[in-house]
């Protein structure tokens, strides 16, 4: 027999859980739906004693059954107290479960994954925002799908809710590593957008802590519903939770190899001078009187003028990244093989490490792009950047306001609207809606598909080419129809090897 404690997201608290509870009651399960604190003052620290209280009252005891059987479900906002909870007693846990939630690390705050952006522009706020108060019916569909939710079950929400304490949103989680044995489920509301095939897709090609999720010990379900289940879909949930109880949920299947971004790059890139300025590596042309000397870094030609290819890596990614996007096979492949052609292949060490960085991001571009035309070896007139994956939502601002010297914008499997769950991202960075309403003279946009990319980042690149035809921008599409998300080192064939060749071309001819 399994217990079950049951932690609401924002704004909701136990009430929520009540049919969802009387079926896992039914099932002979025990089912204790948890009212995380609301006064004012309360932090993330205060929910997770909240959590931890309960799982301490539960036995051992004649009545409770054994302490591993405790399963705890953090839905939202509250597998961050959940996953606390868990670290402080991770005897006592059999697993956690995350409903419609994301994967928290030591050091994040729930604000990065909080999709509403009035409520980023609140708690942003100087000085004690106080808390947030909660939606109204109209309201939720900010914090997420509402897909399956009648007018009756948004009258509720907003009729139970209560104001969120600013700090459980903005304290950082803390976590010591105790619980990291801990077997967990990931339940998915695919109305959201979110699904098995997009979470698998960011463990083959993403940062490395994404890889713990084909571990064994981690299953997945998808639910056909909104980011409520518990109202829109209850008797479902509960068999989906007794399931994942019971150990049951799809596996992932990933290689066992290293990253594919770490995998050699599939063209020959002879090594070439590199000169490394901040957050920005130069990777230079040979001159005549260096070719004929063997590779390696040092100060380059003095030849030039030459025309220049900003590579902008794509992200979120760790900041702690090893090796770092600008030295990883994949990114120093792609500017060697621009030098060997005869420009200055540049790459940027942006700070896009979570959904709430693109702003910062955007500006290390910018500062990149300021530092690459004041080279001397660099013709300030002839540049082009190269945008690759998370990264592409950064295209908006070249695309709104297009510089005369940018003579060529690639994008390659970009992502071209924010995804599911990505309401943290700020209005400005939405490349479809700068495309048409751009101001100024686009440049060549040259954008690379994946024919086997992952239907939520295809459709945000269907929508953008939509808009390119509307519009009649000057987009060559260069489809990869067997390649997917990161096909240069991903099972590289002589298919993605010809498109990442056809694109240099395409780019280097631009200049």
């Amino acid at each position: 027999m399994s217990v079950f404690i049951l932690v609401s997201g924002p704004f909701t608290d136990g009430r929520i859980w009540s049919e969802v509870v009387g079926r896992l009651r039914e099932s002979g399960a025990q089912a204790h739906p948890v009212s995380l604190s609301r006064q004012p003052e309360a932090d993330l620290e205060t929910h997770v004693e909240d959590v931890v209280r309960l799982i301490d009252s539960l036995g051992p005891s004649a009545s409770a059954a054994p302490p591993e059987e405790v399963v705890l479900v953090g839905h939202d906002y509250a597998v961050h107290p959940v996953l606390g909870a868990a670290d402080r007693r991770p005897e006592r846990v059999a697993r956690v479960v995350h409903l419609d939630a994301g994967m928290p690390q030591d050091g994040d705050a729930a604000l990065a994954l909080v999709p509403d952006p009035s409520a980023h522009e609140l708690l942003g706020a100087n000085g004690d925002p106080g808390p947030l108060p909660p939606p109204q019916p109209a309201q939720w569909e900010r914090w997420g799908s509402t897909d399956g939710l009648s007018a009756r079950h948004l009258e509720l929400l907003s009729r139970l809710a209560a104001p969120q304490p600013a700090r459980t949103l903005t304290q950082p989680l803390r976590l010591t590593g105790a619980a990291a044995a801990v077997p967990t489920t990931g339940i998915l509301c695919t109305a959201g957008g979110t699904t098995v095939e997009l979470v698998e897709a960011l463990v083959r090609t993403g940062p490395p802590h994404l890889r713990k999720l084909a571990d064994p010990r981690v299953g997945f379900f998808e639910l056909a519903t909104g980011h409520w289940p518990m109202l829109s879909c209850p008797d479902e949930l509960a068999r989906v939770l007794l399931r994942a109880a019971a150990g049951e949920g799809r596996r992932l299947t990933v290689p066992e190899d290293e990253p594919s971004y770490a995998r050699p790059f599939p063209l020959d890139a002879p090594e070439c001078p590199r000169v490394r300025t901040g957050r920005v590596d130069l990777h230079l042309p040979r001159t005549g009187a260096e070719e004929g000397r063997a590779g390696g870094e040092g100060g380059g030609g003095a030849r030039g003028p030459w025309p220049a290819v900003l590579f902008v890596h794509g992200g979120p990614v760790p900041p702690d990244l090893v090796p770092a996007p600008r030295d990883s096979p994949f990114y120093l492949g792609y500017a060697r093989c621009a030098a060997s052609l005869g420009a200055v292949g540049a790459v940027v060490d942006h700070r896009l490490h979570g959904l709430t960085d693109y702003a910062r991001a955007a500006d290390d571009v910018t500062e990149a792009v300021g530092l690459l035309r004041a080279d001397p070896r660099v013709d300030a007139e002839r540049i082009a950047l190269w945008i690759f994956s998370g990264a592409g939502l950064l295209a908006a601002d070249w695309l709104g306001a297009p510089p005369p010297w940018l003579r060529c914008l690639a994008l390659t499997y970009p992502i071209l609207a924010p995804l599911p769950g990505w309401g943290a991202v700020g209005p400005r960075f939405r490349p479809v809606g700068a495309l048409r309403g751009a101001a100024g003279t686009l440049p060549p946009v040259v954008l690379t598909r994946a024919g086997l990319e992952t239907s939520q980042i295809a459709a945000t690149v269907g929508e953008f080419v939509t808009a390119a035809q509307e519009t009649k921008a000057p987009v060559e599409i260069i489809d990869v129809p067997h390649g997917r998300h990161g096909f240069e080192t991903d099972e590289p064939s002589d298919e993605s090897r010809e498109a990442v060749a056809r694109a240099l071309r395409t780019v280097l001819a631009q200049l």
